[in-house]
């Protein structure tokens, strides 16, 4: 009988852990977002430009063709990792700008400009 007793409450306790979920679920982000626009020096998107987004430990990249608005997005990157984020547009480049891994917002808006003359 004992035995049954400690067979029965682990098992309620393995279906008890199971079922809870864990206290930081909700509050840790599933990622993080760059997002911005590309734009000359007069603020006018340009589209069809190409957004370079390179993770600064893998050098893996991600490119972004962007359309008539001039934006552009990179969902569901790991919030422990920096990256560099740099546009082209006609053979020209904008400067090349660094995410941060200690900056902790879920979203990060990074505009680009390229000089066009």
């Amino acid at each position: 009988m004992r035995k049954t007793a400690l067979v029965v409450m682990a098992l309620l306790l393995g279906t008890l852990l199971a079922a809870a979920e864990p206290p930081f679920r909700d509050k840790e982000p599933v990622g993080r977002m760059v997002v911005g626009k590309v734009t000359d020096h007069q603020d006018r998107p340009l589209p069809n430009s190409v957004v370079y987004l390179t993770n600064t430990r893998t050098r893996a990249t991600k490119t972004y063709i962007v359309g008539a608005d001039g934006a552009y997005r990179f969902p569901a990157l790991s919030p422990n990792l920096d990256y560099e984020v740099y546009a082209q547009y006609n053979g020209r480049k904008s400067d090349t700008k660094t995410v941060s891994q200690f900056d902790n917002r879920p979203e990060v808006n990074i505009n680009l400009r390229i000089d066009t003359k």
